[in-house]
């Protein structure tokens, strides 16, 4: 006796067999209410399961993000390297205070 034959008739979907073809090349032979499913990722090309870091852009998202936040990054590192060098012209003051004050003793 099929699993078919035990389905009430016109409420089920009809059950296929399947092939699920993904863009690397792989092919996995399946059963699904689906005739020839295409994929862009699998379990053979996906990082999480091969552990290799593949970056996928998607219409140039990652440029994208990149192009919007450098200006961010670039304020970041200017008002970092200000800082630095506010504290370093400090510093020179200080030194020099304590030198003048070192000579008039």
């Amino acid at each position: 006796m099929k699993e078919e034959d035990n389905l009430k008739d016109k409420i089920h979907p009809k059950y296929f067999e399947t092939t699920i073809t993904c863009a690397c090349g792989n092919v996995i032979h399946t059963r699904s209410t689906v005739k020839n499913i295409h994929v862009e990722i699998c379990s053979n090309c996906h990082p999480f399961f091969t552990g290799k870091q593949k970056l996928i852009d998607t219409a140039g998202r990652v440029e994208r993000f990149r192009r919007k936040y450098k200006s961010l990054e670039e304020k970041k590192e200017k008002k970092e390297a200000e800082s630095v060098e506010k504290q370093g012209s400090a510093l020179r003051q200080a030194q020099g205070g304590e030198q003048s004050q070192t000579a008039e003793k």
